[in-house]
């Protein structure tokens, strides 16, 4: 399969060296949309890429981007879309020739087979949002030696899972000169939620996860640290409800789930990470006057259309910023910098939350007296000099992360 994939990738290489020297002569310009390719969701969004520029300042001439989707959309108000119109927005007013692919299905080879249509199609700096791609760039990524390979939220442990007997691949894989990953630390804003939601006098919570994957569970892990130091501070007597949908996306069965959790248990807040699994979090609470934190982005805008002034906060990581500063450096030369790195992004000010990779947004977190802005600064930088600190370890049970508060973890709910 290896080989098959290797001649492929020379003919792919091949092809585009005589379209460029049928091409040499030509003024840059025109439509830089491709054809949508066999086996992808329609690539063609109604809004066409801009044209390259031909003034002599614009440095990315030779930069074409790609973005591919990964179960999701580029409407998930989450993980995709954020990164698609950050991808967009940089590559647009440079005169960037950006498109994006959806693969047709959920799978490796279909991720796999995107990224061939990418490269066939000349885009030379490919951008993947999500772990789900970690097997996707194993295959692809020497293969393409000349293409710059973008992933966000893939790590060690997506690309060399341990066994079940919890040890590492013996021939581990190294990441190669072309491919930049970048992971978050999750379980930070995860606290800063859970610490949020207590200190805003929330004393019933829940945590409802997509899957029990790295990413989701320190979000998840973080939330209770966060609850449980909040309630030794305050006193309070705090219950936390925690379970996984084992799905990125909300469904009828998940929110009869969140129905029960508002209605029947008396959750007053749920903590919804995983991509649309917010969806039904919010549907439920809509039913109970209930409350939804959001993730990875500022969700305040899309879960208000379930009920106003239903997002307490919502736990952020900073892809935008990631994926615009790497695509700069890729356009100055300087991606060698980051090649062959997998980096882990968090605080980087104590002064100025919102120059952070992880945070909580500044205009939509409901403040109160019980935690005001001036409290979440002076969170941040008690956790940024070291003062507090948040355990990553995902291989402990849930209720592992809490002194205080009681936790009730649940089976998966599908």
């Amino acid at each position: 399969m290896k080989k098959s994939r290797k001649i492929l990738a020379l003919i792919l290489s091949l092809a585009m060296v005589f379209a460029l020297a049928a091409c040499g002569n030509q003024e840059t310009g025109g439509d830089t949309n491709s054809p949508a390719p066999s086996g992808s969701q329609p690539v063609e969004d109604n809004q066409t890429p801009a044209t390259q520029s031909g003034g002599e300042e614009n440095t990315a001439t030779d930069i074409k981007v790609a973005m591919i989707t990964d179960y999701g959309d580029i409407t998930d108000q989450s993980f995709n879309q954020t990164t698609y119109e950050a991808c967009k927005a940089y590559c647009d007013p440079a005169g960037i020739p950006f498109e994006y692919y959806k693969p047709a299905g959920d799978s490796t080879p279909e991720r796999v087979a995107m990224i061939d249509a990418a490269v066939a199609d000349g885009y030379n700096v490919i951008v993947m949002p999500g772990y789900a791609f970690a097997e996707a760039i194993k295959e692809t990524a020497e293969l393409y030696p000349d293409t710059t390979f973008i992933a966000l939220d893939v790590g060690e442990t997506d690309l060399n899972p341990l066994d079940e007997n919890g040890n590492p691949p013996a021939d581990p894989y190294v990441v190669p000169s072309n491919v930049y990953c970048a992971v978050y630390q999750e379980e930070l804003c995860g606290y800063m939620a859970g610490y949020a939601a207590v200190k805003l006098g929330y004393t019933h919570l829940g945590f409802l996860g997509g899957m029990a994957v790295p990413a989701v569970q320190r979000y998840g892990y973080g939330y209770i640290q966060g609850a449980d130091a909040a309630a030794a501070e305050t006193g309070a007597d705090v219950t936390l409800e925690y379970v996984y949908g084992n799905q990125f996306f909300g469904d009828a069965d998940i929110t009869a789930y969140m129905d029960n959790w508002y209605q029947s248990l008396g959750v007053q807040v749920v903590f919804a990470c995983g991509g649309g699994i917010y969806t039904s979090a919010a549907e439920a609470a809509a039913k109970a006057g209930g409350k939804v934190i959001g993730v990875d982005v500022d969700q305040a805008g899309i879960i208000s259309a379930y009920g106003e002034d239903m997002t307490v906060t919502s736990a952020m990581k900073g892809l935008a910023n990631t994926t615009q500063h790497l695509l700069d450096e890729v356009v100055n030369g300087n991606f060698a910098n980051y090649g062959g790195k997998i980096e882990t992004l968090g605080l980087v000010s104590g002064d100025d939350p919102e120059a952070n990779y992880v945070q909580l947004p500044m205009e939509s977190t409901q403040w109160s007296d019980g935690f005001t802005q001036d409290d979440y600064k002076a969170l941040v930088k008690a956790m940024f000099d070291g003062e507090i600190t948040v355990s990553n370890d995902v291989s402990v049970e849930p209720a592992a992360n809490a002194t205080t508060i009681t936790v009730n973890s649940y089976e998966n709910i599908k």
